[in-house]
């Protein structure tokens, strides 16, 4: 919506009018604002697929034009998946592709087509020449300017792909919220993730697609409830050997038995003489021998 006169040019509301002018400026009146500025921008929500090569750089040092011919099929399957799903393309600079959609379930529906159609299309590729994107999905709020789309909303999505494996979906929070009783996909909670430039830790699910599912990639910083609950794991299974180890000390383990001692078990000598009573035994047969 614009208006066709300037602010200025309007009376304050309620004061008398030209009325030529009248319906010209209840645009101001309603918001008190122009509701597109002069250079064309616009807020929305929408779900952004963010999605770039695995070992892109890798692909082209070993076979430039290989490289790029197949980029270019791919990414014209991916273009038309995307419309398929009702989406558009954004931008496509070097191996990154970005694209937006008014709905976040065909945003996730055309990820999970895509990472399907490139599996089979990579299956009759030498392993070191198959090419596998990886994909992240947002919802958020976003600037368009024209074609383009600007804003934390996109640069959650590109992060969230750099959490993603090759052949992988990763997606934020939100896009789950959105999408868990929707679609019957498998998601594996990766939890909280500080990512680079925004404020607020991102928590980040994975999509199971393909017999590969993929695995958040290296080197993402876990937030604290994923730290948490490796740390007591590991202090259940602390307890549970020093547990274990206690019950059988006590009840399985043999006695110990401690060797003999020639020196230990004989009596002591006294510091006195003394008569010592032994047995007698009279040898002679003769009875009138059984006395000392």
């Amino acid at each position: 919506m614009r208006c066709t006169v300037s602010r200025a040019a309007c009376a304050p509301p309620g004061s008398a009018r030209d009325i030529r002018s009248i319906s010209a400026c209840i645009c101001w009146d309603v918001s008190g604002v122009h509701l597109m500025s002069t250079g064309g921008f616009k807020r929305k929500l929408s779900a952004i697929l963010s999605a770039d090569v695995e070992g892109y750089s890798r692909l082209m040092g070993e076979d430039e034009e290989a490289t790029i011919r197949t980029l270019i099929t791919h990414r014209e399957l991916m273009s038309a998946l995307i419309a398929k799903h009702h989406g558009r393309v954004v931008d496509s600079p070097g191996d990154n592709l970005l694209a937006e959609f008014g709905s976040v379930v065909d945003g996730v529906r055309c990820a999970v087509e895509i990472q399907e159609e490139l599996r089979v299309r990579n299956a009759d590729l030498p392993e070191n020449r198959k090419m596998r994107f990886r994909i992240g999905v947002n919802l958020g709020d976003v600037i368009g300017e024209g074609d383009r789309i600007y804003g934390d909303g996109v640069n959650i999505a590109a992060r969230v792909e750099g959490l993603a494996e090759g052949g992988g979906i990763c997606i934020s929070g939100t896009v789950y919220d959105n999408i868990k009783n929707k679609l019957t996909l498998t998601y594996e909670p990766l939890g909280e993730y500080t990512v680079k430039n925004i404020r607020d830790p991102v928590r980040v699910y994975r999509v199971r697609v393909g017999p590969e599912a993929a695995a958040p990639r290296k080197g993402g910083k876990a937030g604290p409830g994923r730290r948490l609950r490796a740390a007591l794991s590991a202090v259940a299974v602390f307890l549970l050997v020093a547990g274990t180890a206690t019950v059988w000390n006590f009840y399985f383990r043999a006695p110990s038995i401690e060797r003999a001692s020639m020196e230990r078990m004989a009596y002591p000598l006294p510091e006195k003489p003394s008569i010592a009573v032994m047995p007698f035994t009279n040898m002679s047969g003769d009875p009138g021998q059984d006395y000392i």
